[in-house]
Order: C-alpha cells, then sequence, then structure tokens
C-alpha cells in the first residue's frame, strides 16, 4: 500500500471512530467514488486494502467496536455461482440488520429451487438490509433484474457498497458472467416502505422473496418519527424492525407487517409470479398458515428448521395475548424439544435459566386466481383497506373457491367502477336474462332472447305470480310446490261440478297432486284446472316424452302450463340429460307453456336463490315483468350478480357464433280456448304507469323510478363486500332486529315492546303487498289519501283490494287531515289506512309531530288500522319548523282506542341508509290478530343473510354516527335541498306550479293552462317521453289531478340532462 492511501486511510478510520454517524458519512463519500465511473476502480481498491487489514474474526469485531463499521466474508457452504465464489465480501454498520439465522435459513430455502426460478426474472427483495441476499441471488440464478428494498436509507446506502464490492475483483475490475454482465447489471437498491417503489414506479414483478421480522411488542408510535438516514442508530435499527402496528388482524401475532407485504405483493406480482417468504413459527403454523390462505395464496413449505430465541427478545406480550384470548404460541425447550410449549412456559422456563427456541419456516406463495384475487386487492387498497380482515379466501373445498373468488372479483370491479347501481328492468337485470339466454343458446340450443326470459326472486314467488296474474277458477299444482302458497287457496274447495258455498266470493283454489306425469295428467283430465303448475320425476326427466305428454294434455284441455325444471337444470359445462330443453331444442314452445327454474344450486349459499321463467309468447313475457315490477319491485340485485356470475364462467371461453341456430318445428295446433289474465289484472296493468324499456339506439332519463342514483358512500360499498367475504357468518352477525328497533325509535319515538314482531322483506313493497292480502282477507277497506305512491295503489288493485282515496287539496299540502278522514271512516267496516310518512313520496311534503297525532287519533276513533310507510323518509333537507314525531308520546294521549286500532310501521333503508341498489324493508307489527293473518301468506322475498349482515354493520355505523356515513348522508341532503331549488325554477321558467318540498328524493308540479290547452293530464307523460326521452309519472300515478312526479336523485349529468329535456319540451309543446 502506498503511503497515499494509508493516509487516506487513517483519516477515513478516524472519522469512523467518533461515532457510528461519522462512519456512516465516511460511507457515504467512499459510496460517492464507486458511483463515479472514474473513480470507481481506486474507491474498489481502497475497500479491499481496509478489508485486508481487519481481515481476521478478532480484528473485524474490534474494527466494528471501535470503528463502527466491519468488512467480512460471508461463507455460503457448496453455493456455487457462476464465478464458482464460495463467499459474499460483505460491509455491516450498527444500524442496519447483521445477518443471523433468520437470513441464513431464508437464503437455504431459496438454495432448494431449481435455477429457472429465478432466471431471467424479475425479481425484488424485501427488507434486503446489507443486500446480501439480493447480490447472493443474482449471483448464482442469473435474473433479470433484481431490486433489494429497504426501509432504512442507511442500509440502501451500505447495500449499494456491497453490491460495487462484489461487482468489482479486488483490483476494481468488472466481474462478467456468461452474459458478459455484472451484478450492476442485475442488482438495484432503493429506499422502500415494502413495495411502495415498485408500485410507484409501475414495476411487475414475478419473483417477491422477503426476510421479514416479526414484531413481539408492536410500538404504535415508531412509525410517527421523521424517517431520515440523520435518525438516530438506535431508531434505525428498530425501523428495520418495523415497529408500528400495521393495522391487520396478524398485528396481534407479530404478523402485521407481512400481511401488509403479502397484500402489497398481490398488487405488483405478475399473474403466475410467486412470492417466498421467512416466517417465525412462534403463532403457531395454524395461524402462520392462515395469513396466506385467507389472502387467497396456495402455500408451499420449502424448508423449515429451529433457531434459538434471542437472550434479549421480551416475549412477555405474547404471554399477555395468551392471558387475554384462547390463543397458545410455539415455542420449544432447547433445540432438541420437539413437543411445542405456550410462551407463558417459554417465560418461566427462561426466567429460570433455560434456553428456547421456535420453528422458522421458508413458504413459497403462488396466488390460486391470481387476475381475480388482483381485482380483489385492488379494489382493497382504494379506500376499503379496513374490511381486509373479514377477508376469507381459504377454501378446503376447490369447487367453492372456484366460484366464490371469480364473484368477489366481479362485486369487487362494479363497487370499484361504479358510483351508483344503475336502474334494471324489473324483469330482472338486462346482463343476467342475456347470460340466462346465452346459457341456453350455446349449453341447449334453444334460440332465446332477453326477451324471453323474465327474473323472480324466488321459485315460490314466481308461481305466486303467475297464479294471481291468472287468477284461475282452479290449479293444480305440484305437491313439491305448494308449501309457500297461501292457506286458503290449499283449503278452498271450489272445483268444478261441486256446488259454491259463496258463489259471490273471488275464490282461488289449489289442488296438490302428484309429480309423477301420468298421476298428474289424470287429475288434469278428471279436475279440467285453468293453471297447472308442476315439476318432473327425475326418471321421466332425462327423456322428452312425459313432457310432450304434459303439453299435449294442458292443451286438449285448455289449461296453461307453468314447468319446473329446477331441479333437474345443472349449471355445468358438461351438463346432464334435460329431456324438456332437448325437445325444446328442435321445437318452439306453445304459447299456452312457459318453464320455470329456481337457481339453488351454488357451492356457497344453499339459501341464495334467484329464479326464472322462459316463455317465447311475448304477451305472457310483459305481463310477468309488470306482475313482478308491482308485486316483488325488483328480484335483489346481488342474487342476479351472484347467478350471473356462474354463467358468466360457463359462456366466457366460448367461441362466439360457432354453433349454428337450431331449426326448430313450429307446430301450428289448434288449442281448446286459454283462460287469459284475471280482469283486474288487465285493467291495472294497462292503467298503471310501469316501466318503460329503452328503444333501440336511445337512452331514457328515468324521474320515473323509486331509486336514488346519487353516489353511493364508501361505507356502503365496504359492508356490502364485506357481507360477501366473510365465511361462517353466525346468526347473530346477521341479527338485524335490535338495529331496527334502535332505529325506529330514535327516528320516530316508538320503541316496540316485547309482543311486537319484526318482518323482514327483500323491499318495503313486498310487505305492503302482504299487508294488503291481510287487509282483503279480513274484508277491509284500503283508504289512500290522494297524492300517494301511484306504484303502491296500482298493486292493491292488482291484489283486488277494496280501494278508496280520500281527497286531499293543494292548500293543506295533499295531506290527510282530521276532518277529511274522519268523514270517510265512519262510513266503513273495517277499515285500514295507509300514511307516508314523515315524508310524504310523492310530494316531498312533511308530516308534523301534530299532524301525526291528529290522524292516528281519527283511526283510534273509528278503529281503523294505521300502516306508516317510513320507507321514504330520513332525508329532510329543510326542517325549519319540523322537529320530528314522538310516536309514543302519540299513542299514549290517545283516549280510549276502539280494540281493531292499531299502528303498524313499514319500511326501508334504501333511501336513509344512501345504500342504492342494496334494498331492504322492515314491518313492525303490534296485534296479535293481524300477526297470525300475515303469516297465512308464507310467500314473502327475504333478505339474503348478506343483506342482513351488511344492513346490520350499517345501522351500527349510522348508531355510533361513524363520519364517513354521517357525512354522506349529510352531504347527500344538500344536494336534494340544491336539486330541489334548480327543478323548481326551472319548472317554473318553463310554466308549471310547483309545490314546494322538503325532504326525499322525488317531488310534483303540474302544468299550467298553456299545456292544459294542448295536453291532457292523462297523456303528458307521454307527450314528454316522446318529445325528449324523459320518464315521468303523470297525475293518474300520483293521484292528485295534473300534477307529476319528478324524481331529483338522479346521477349528476342525467339530472342536467333532465333540465334540458324541461326546457326542450316547453319549446317543442308551446313553442317560444
Amino acid at each position: 500500500m502506498d503511503l497515499g492511501f494509508a493516509e487516506e486511510m487513517e483519516s477515513f478510520l478516524k472519522q469512523c471512530s467518533e461515532s457510528g454517524d461519522s462512519a456512516y458519512n465516511a460511507m457515504k463519500s467512499v459510496l460517492e467514488k464507486l458511483e463515479d465511473p472514474k473513480s470507481r476502480g481506486g474507491a474498489r481498491i481502497f475497500l479491499a486494502n481496509l478489508h485486508k487489514r481487519f481481515h481476521s474474526q478478532e480484528s473485524s469485531q474490534e474494527c466494528f467496536d471501535t470503528y463502527h463499521f466491519r468488512i467480512h466474508d460471508a461463507l455460503l457452504g457448496d453455493f456455487e455461482g457462476y464465478q464458482e465464489r464460495k463467499k459474499l465480501t460483505m460491509m455491516e454498520i450498527p444500524s442496519i440488520f447483521i445477518p443471523e439465522d433468520w437470513s441464513y435459513t431464508f437464503y437455504e430455502g431459496l438454495n432448494r429451487h431449481p435455477n429457472s426460478m429465478f432466471k431471467d426474472k424479475t425479481v425484488a427483495e424485501l427488507g434486503c438490509g446489507n443486500g446480501w441476499i439480493s447480490i447472493a441471488l443474482a449471483e448464482k440464478w442469473s435474473p433479470l433484474k433484481v431490486y433489494g428494498l429497504d426501509i432504512n436509507p442507511r442500509a440502501v446506502k451500505v447495500a449499494w457498497i456491497n453490491l460495487y464490492l462484489n461487482a468489482l475483483d479486488e483490483n476494481g475490475l468488472p466481474i462478467y458472467d456468461e452474459e458478459q454482465k455484472t451484478l450492476l447489471d442485475r442488482v438495484e437498491f432503493y429506499e422502500s416502505d415494502l413495495l411502495a417503489y415498485c408500485r410507484d414506479h409501475k414495476i411487475e414483478l414475478d419473483r417477491i422473496v422477503g426476510c421479514i421480522p416479526q414484531i413481539l411488542n408492536p410500538n404504535p408510535e415508531a412509525m410517527s418519527k421523521m424517517i431520515t438516514e440523520n435518525a438516530s442508530e438506535e431508531f434505525l435499527y428498530s425501523l428495520s424492525n418495523y415497529c408500528a402496528l400495521q393495522g391487520f388482524v396478524e398485528d396481534q401475532f407479530g404478523l402485521g407487517l407481512i400481511a401488509r407485504a403479502v397484500e402489497e405483493g398481490i398488487s405488483v406480482i405478475k399473474p403466475m409470479g410467486i412470492m417466498i417468504f421467512n416466517i417465525g413459527g412462534r403463532p403457531g403454523q395454524g395461524v402462520c398458515n392462515r395469513l396466506f390462505e385467507r389472502r387467497g395464496v396456495r402455500l408451499t413449505k420449502l424448508w423449515q428448521t429451529k433457531i434459538m430465541q434471542a437472550a434479549d427478545t421480551d416475549i412477555t406480550a405474547l404471554v399477555e395475548i395468551e392471558k387475554n384470548s384462547r390463543h397458545h404460541f410455539e415455542f420449544f425447550m432447547g433445540l432438541v424439544g420437539d413437543q411445542p410449549i405456550c410462551a407463558r412456559t417459554a417465560w418461566a422456563y427462561v426466567m429460570s435459566g433455560g434456553r428456547i427456541s421456535h420453528a422458522l419456516s421458508v413458504y413459497s406463495c403462488q396466488l390460486r386466481q391470481p387476475n381475480q384475487v388482483k381485482t380483489i386487492f385492488d379494489f382493497l387498497k382504494n379506500g376499503f383497506q379496513e374490511i381486509s380482515n373479514s377477508l376469507d379466501l381459504s377454501f378446503d373445498d376447490d369447487a367453492v373457491a372456484d366460484e366464490k373468488i371469480p364473484f368477489l372479483a366481479y362485486l369487487a370491479s362494479v363497487l370499484k367502477e361504479n358510483s351508483f347501481f344503475p336502474y334494471e328492468p324489473p324483469a330482472g337485470s338486462m346482463r343476467f336474462r342475456n347470460l340466462i339466454a346465452g346459457f341456453m343458446r350455446i349449453y341447449h340450443h334453444l334460440p332465446l332472447t332477453t326477451d324471453n326470459v323474465v327474473v323472480f326472486p324466488s321459485r315460490a314467488v314466481a308461481i305466486e305470480n303467475a297464479l294471481r296474474l291468472f287468477s284461475p277458477r282452479l290449479a293444480v299444482v305440484d305437491e313439491h310446490l305448494t308449501r309457500h302458497l297461501p292457506k286458503q287457496w290449499l283449503t278452498s274447495l271450489a272445483v268444478e261440478g261441486t256446488p259454491d258455498e259463496n258463489p259471490g266470493e273471488d275464490v282461488l283454489t289449489v289442488i296438490e297432486a302428484p309429480r309423477q306425469s301420468d298421476l298428474m295428467i289424470e287429475l288434469i283430465k278428471k279436475l279440467k284446472p285453468q293453471v297447472v303448475i308442476t315439476g318432473m320425476a327425475h326418471f321421466e326427466a332425462v327423456t322428452s316424452s312425459a313432457f310432450e305428454h304434459l303439453l299435449n294434455t294442458t292443451r286438449d284441455i285448455g289449461s296453461r302450463l307453468f314447468l319446473d325444471i329446477s331441479d333437474h337444470l345443472e349449471l355445468s359445462s358438461l351438463p346432464g340429460s334435460n329431456g324438456v330443453l332437448k325437445y325444446l331444442s328442435g321445437n318452439a314452445l306453445p304459447s299456452h307453456a312457459a318453464i320455470l327454474c329456481g337457481l339453488i344450486k351454488n357451492q356457497v349459499y344453499s339459501d341464495l336463490e334467484v329464479a326464472f321463467v322462459i316463455s317465447e309468447e311475448e304477451t305472457i313475457f310483459d305481463a310477468l315483468s309488470k306482475t313482478v315490477e308491482l308485486l316483488e319491485g325488483h328480484t335483489a340485485l346481488f342474487s342476479q350478480y351472484y347467478y350471473g356470475r356462474l354463467f358468466h364462467e360457463l359462456l366466457a371461453f366460448q367461441l362466439a357464433d360457432r354453433h349454428p341456430p337450431a331449426q326448430r318445428e313450429c307446430k301450428n295446433v289448434e288449442s281448446t280456448e286459454m283462460i287469459g289474465f284475471a280482469s283486474s289484472a288487465i285493467s291495472t296493468l294497462n292503467d298503471a304507469e310501469l316501466f318503460i324499456s329503452k328503444p333501440k339506439n336511445s337512452s331514457l332519463i328515468h324521474m320515473d323510478v323509486d331509486q336514488s342514483f346519487l353516489p353511493i358512500p364508501s361505507a356502503v360499498k365496504a359492508a356490502i363486500f364485506e357481507s360477501f367475504s366473510r365465511q361462517n357468518m353466525v346468526e347473530s352477525e346477521t341479527d338485524v332486529k335490535t338495529g331496527i328497533q334502535q332505529f325506529i325509535k330514535r327516528n320516530y319515538g316508538l320503541p316496540a315492546d316485547n309482543s311486537a314482531e319484526f318482518i323482514f322483506g327483500d323491499s318495503a313493497l313486498v310487505l305492503f303487498n302482504k299487508m294488503v292480502l291481510c287487509c282483503i282477507q279480513e274484508g277491509g277497506t284500503l283508504f289512500f289519501p290522494a297524492g300517494s305512491n301511484g306504484t303502491y295503489v296500482s298493486a292493491a288493485k292488482f291484489l283486488k283490494a277494496d280501494i278508496v282515496m280520500v281527497p286531499t287539496r293543494f292548500e293543506e299540502g295533499f295531506k290527510l287531515t282530521e276532518k277529511t278522514l274522519g268523514s270517510m271512516l265512519g262510513k266503513a267496516k273495517r277499515p285500514w289506512v295507509y300514511i307516508s310518512g314523515p315524508t310524504i313520496n310523492p310530494t316531498g311534503l312533511l308530516y308534523s309531530n301534530k299532524e301525526i297525532w291528529e290522524i292516528l287519533s281519527v283511526c283510534a276513533k273509528f278503529g281503523a288500522r294505521a300502516l306508516i310507510d317510513t320507507s321514504f323518509s330520513g332525508l329532510e333537507f329543510e326542517t325549519d319548523g319540523w322537529h320530528g314525531w314522538n310516536l309514543e308520546d302519540n299513542l299514549s294521549k290517545l283516549k280510549c282506542p276502539d280494540p281493531s286500532f292499531c299502528v303498524s310501521i313499514l319500511g326501508g333503508l334504501s333511501f336513509e341508509m344512501l345504500t342504492g341498489g342494496l334494498e331492504f324493508g322492515f314491518l313492525v307489527l303490534n296485534q296479535s290478530l293481524l300477526i297470525d293473518a300475515f303469516y297465512t301468506f308464507p310467500g314473502l322475498s327475504k333478505p339474503h343473510s348478506t343483506v342482513k349482515y351488511a344492513i346490520k354493520k350499517l345501522l351500527g355505523l349510522r348508531e355510533q354516527k361513524a363520519g364517513n356515513l354521517a357525512e354522506a348522508i349529510a352531504e347527500q341532503k344538500k344536494v336534494l335541498k340544491y336539486r330541489f331549488n334548480r327543478m323548481k325554477e326551472t319548472l317554473k321558467d318553463c310554466g308549471w306550479d310547483v309545490v314546494d318540498c322538503y325532504s326525499g328524493v322525488s317531488m310534483v308540479a303540474k302544468p299550467s293552462g298553456a299545456y292544459e290547452a294542448k295536453l291532457k293530464d292523462s297523456n303528458i307523460r307521454e307527450a314528454i317521453l316522446q318529445a325528449t326521452g324523459l320518464c315521468i309519472n303523470s297525475g293518474s300515478w300520483t293521484g292528485i289531478s295534473g300534477y307529476c312526479r319528478f324524481i331529483i336523485s338522479l346521477e349528476e349529468s342525467e339530472f342536467e340532462r333532465a333540465l334540458e329535456c324541461i326546457v326542450s319540451f316547453k319549446k317543442s309543446a308551446l313553442g317560444n
């Protein structure tokens, strides 16, 4: 060594001896020289001389103690790289991790892989420390690139020094491999919190490796300090331990950092990529395995050994966890013990002078369905990290995984991409119906379209709806399909040829029949029913002969046939033989027949059901679509999503138009005259203002539907996703009764007593319709105020209720009044009164506490059953002078009410909780006779457990006034107030008389005389639709002569288009 080198070395060592910080600054100066190609060789020679000066083990330790660094050789045993090196030369400083058993065990696990594992791959190492594993990996396997990442800025600087130490020889010359590349071409180091560098630079990785520490005593405050390379050595060393809670359930086991690494890895790993991690076995193998498996990762254990627990590690935190939970950690007594002991025993053993060890394993991880799992975690990282603890993608059965993971990925993409749920036709989601038709075309060769498929909430609902549509005098129904039909249908004896006990009564009689076709046909021939609903025995469903016999018999008799194939439709890429569908592939479905199918066969949810009816008769399709709209509203959107995904998975890999359309015979056989739709159904369906389907190549604006299209809060999206991501939910997690009790008490001042019955449905509408049936059953008269929801009025008419409309006046806000109601109830027998409140739909006005007390006083006096519909309430945006309701106080002030009087509360949460397409209805009954009557109508569309889980979660957030949800509700009230004022201004400018609105999502207005001169009230809806594509409800829907209903909760751009349509219509109708 020449004199210049000697002086430089002494000056360097003197600076290093001052402190660890000074030593680090000296290292930075060396690194600057290494980074400059001109001075690189000299700097490497300087390091070689420094290494030689402290070459022995004793002198190396003395250097570390005195000069705060050391350079030593890391021996790698049988490791053979292209240069056949047996060692790497490495520098270490006190403020970074020094390689120990953990990292050496990890490298041994990596070493078990063949060359192809890393050859030409893009790799990242997490927590690279001084970089030795990244460098060793690049040296042996020649990857395309290795990114060594560490949160400790000093570690990154030292890693770069070590890279130069091994990329250049002692003479400062590059060391080339067989591809004429050096380690400098293959390895880079960057400061990064886990994979942040790769994520920010959009680097996709083939492999991720990480020897990540467990945190036995997390310190939440550690990360709050500023992370800089000038921080103290102690802080930087603790930073290497990531002493911070990571926000994962695994934090309690010290695995939170590894959990975050896995989730970040999912976002940047290529679909077929592999992650390899070192995991300490202290939490127990089950906990370690679950960390990966619940995130959709397949796990392979590469290597396992035991290492001694560091003597300075405090395990009292683990003892505390065991004390407060049922979990036991795993330690061993020494290295030879094979029976695990818990943390408490281990602590006692250590306190008595013993040494303990724990398992250390190397795991290889690969995503089981990579694209879908990546989609799920991409959704979670965008503001939904808090629900990742509920995610469980671990499945014992691959069939379950293959079904649920794609659905969760689809749900995640829907929730991420949509700020609101689009309005779907009541006949079912267009996408879902198209998938059903596509499945029938591809797998069963039936040339169906979306206009041949009507979706229902369940098979039972479809059957009851069909029977109400036709209202036959007599129906024969398969005994397996009658369980959910109304009790009185099954007990009536009004059969053709028998004396009629009540000739004036409209009776529907259902006769239960055996499923076997020859017995069923014998009954049909004898009883001559107008409607037949049956399934088929399994042995008869294989061929088409039994189906043909049924078709011919019902046609000859003049019976409508609904054939149930639920038990025989297989959602499989290799479906079994189905005689019915085989027949229909070659023959058109006769006009008197329809196919019914309930979808209940899935791998995950035994109680998740959707049904559909297939008809090739346009009038049947239209009538069934309108019937489901009136009686059910919509089939649960997420149930359609779920089964839609199953159909999609079966169709996604099929080539389009590969099979020519089936050639079918159209048999023009004359049939006996069939029963038509019930007269009440025909008149109602013709008069009701129902869904307007979208004409081809045009876009309609729906201001005529009771749905909000305002942005769905993230809390709602989180609750929806969490409800499906959970597994093994217990009953208490889906029990919404307490939440609804609190909701009603807080909102309307009505505590429920112990005798109250809480009933839940898919929507408020389905519960309302059951109450209408109760009214009919007891011979009651249903009073609606003029200015009620037109869909509810039409539904009651469809069900053949005795309806009376109570006049209302503009001067009184089109509200019920004590005087008017009293004058009418006195003339009625068994009166029922429908009240929409506090928010009145459609006017958007509010009943005050005094007004509702006056109405209830009249109801009590005449023994009326009051049905208060709160489902449109909760979005009051103009409340000056309005102080809410106190129903408990109001009811307590009633004097000697008639015994028949009762108050039932009907409600929904889609508006108040801003749930959009997630519908949920509740009904509270307080009278035992009414409760018993309600349950005689069992065919109720009930919310699925996932819906109840989400609703319970949201009710809890609302009760706690959680920020996100509370702020969203407040914001939407502001939006609605602004929207009303904008709409009011536009309508007035265009010559409409507007009724002031204070709450909810709808308002009413009346076209002025100028319009009336040119248009009649009855065709105002049609005129606006034809001129502009804007859908509104006319006065025949609102029940207030001349006043139309407008929904203002549209998506923002649609709302602006609606305003333009109103202006445009004025110009086209009245001119300028």
